[in-house]
């Protein structure tokens, strides 16, 4: 099945009329972007129904593709590692020099669009790495790798598009907003539309010198080869929620939150609600001691949580990681309302004040995580108010989205609307035999209104 996909070309696009200068944009890296240095590139990918077969899609993405690069300048450059000799540091910045991205056409005319999104073709070694460019390529490898790359994959029946991107750059409020934006080019002809200048993240912090010196012992990295596949005890499973189920579970939450909150202000969202009872659930069916700590890790946006805020899509990654962290006894002492107040709290108490003492600390002490997950947590990303399917090149909107296969590890939770209206996906990888246990789980899935 590996086979089927094959790459007719492989080339790089250029932002429309770039022009080298020394004046282009030097953007320096946050603590926050510092800290993804060795996280795997970001991998999605939008499935489409089949365009008009008088259309050039490759011609036409190419051309829209460059157009966009001009407007969302900073995907195109490269990172930069310059070596610190007085201190025996180092130190990063996002040259935008306009080096383009990668750009790759594929044909798989054997594979159809079901074939796709079944998990049993999927889990065959090969096929669906196959699909996505910069498969194991962490962030620090931006330096000499395209800052984000496509794949274009034309199945018997559909298109298949799929992307990495160094999450140092772009987090998903940006990958979006730039996607939105490829589209309405796409489907304007050429760039007829106007569109206005990329706000900028502008925000550093006040009193930390940039760019930030981190120490050559924190960048020394052993590159890794990916497996070809997940490891055979990992699973990954999509578990679907209707709009109705998602507001059950948000009534259950707040209805029980009563007893354990003194603020009656507090309200639960359905987000919250979906994700405490996903979270129990996993907890309740991994066999662990009651005295075993146990944490959920939530990606947030921290655009409108800074003061001043930057503007709401501003570009970059602005990406905090906001923990709730009990143990497992207690959690499953206590019922749905009460594990989501825990992540209620957590949002909340994420404050301005709370990203400077992180960041200021950080400067002082970096460390970089080799990875996110650890024993017995979840990692939550992306998010259900993303607009993954109003993304239409013109050829009608998306099927379906999909991570790629980047989202290993026993833990790893994606979040992404439902194609019906107010409904969620929730992408997991698992292990198996938790996931065995989660799909005989009855007060699981009485929620669960669709698997794959």
């Amino acid at each position: 099945m590996a086979d089927a996909v094959v790459v007719i070309s492989e080339t790089i696009v250029q932002p429309e009329s770039y022009e080298d200068g020394s004046d282009r944009v030097k953007i320096h890296l946050t603590p926050f972007d510092l800290f993804f240095l060795r996280t795997e590139y970001a991998q999605r990918a939008l499935i489409f129904p089949q365009p008009d077969p008088e259309t050039n899609i490759i011609s036409q993405l190419k051309s829209s593709l460059s157009i966009a690069l001009k407007i969302f300048y900073p995907l195109a450059g490269r990172l930069v590692k310059t070596h610190n000799e007085d201190d025996e540091t180092v130190s990063f910045f996002i040259d935008c020099n306009g080096s383009g991205v990668r750009f790759v056409h594929a044909s798989a005319v054997t594979v159809s669009v079901n074939d796709v999104l079944d998990p049993a073709n999927a889990a065959v070694p090969g096929f669906w790495n196959a699909f996505f460019p910069l498969n194991g390529v962490e962030s620090w490898e931006g330096v000499s790798e395209s800052l984000v790359a496509f794949q274009v994959t034309e199945l018997k029946d559909g298109v298949f598009i799929g992307y990495g991107n160094n999450h140092m750059v772009a987090d998903g409020i940006s990958m979006w907003s730039f996607f939105r934006t490829l589209t309405e080019i796409c489907c304007s002809a050429g760039g007829q539309k106007m569109f206005p200048p990329l706000p900028l993240r502008e925000w550093f912090l006040d009193g930390i010198d940039y760019p930030i010196r981190v120490p050559i012992s924190e960048t020394i990295f052993a590159k890794v080869v990916s497996p070809s596949s997940s490891p055979p005890d990992l699973r990954k499973k999509i578990f679907r929620f209707t709009s109705r189920s998602i507001s059950e579970l948000k009534e259950k939450a707040n209805d029980e939150v009563v007893g354990f909150d003194d603020d009656e202000d507090t309200q639960i969202s359905s987000f919250q609600a979906v994700m405490a009872h996903m979270w129990r659930s996993i907890t309740k069916n991994s066999d662990l001691n009651p005295q075993e700590v146990v944490h959920c890790k939530l990606a947030m946006d921290i655009r409108q949580r800074l003061n001043p805020p930057p503007e709401k899509e501003c570009f970059g990654s602005m990406v905090g990681l906001a923990t709730a962290t009990t143990t497992a006894g207690e959690m499953l002492n206590n019922g749905l309302g009460w594990v989501a107040l825990q992540l209620n709290k957590t949002v909340r108490s994420q404050t301005n004040e709370v990203y400077n003492r992180f960041a200021e600390n950080w400067v002082k002490t970096p460390k970089i995580p080799n990875g996110l997950v650890v024993n017995n947590s979840l990692v939550i990303a992306s998010s259900p108010r993303f607009n993954v399917f109003g993304n239409d090149f013109g050829w009608g909107k998306p099927i379906a989205v999909r991570p790629g296969p980047g989202i290993a590890g026993h833990g790893k939770i994606l979040v992404y609307p439902g194609t019906e209206q107010g409904s969620m996906e929730v992408h997991t990888s698992l292990w198996s035999h938790v996931l065995e246990k989660l799909l005989a789980d009855g007060e699981f899935l009485q929620h669960v209104v669709r698997l794959y």
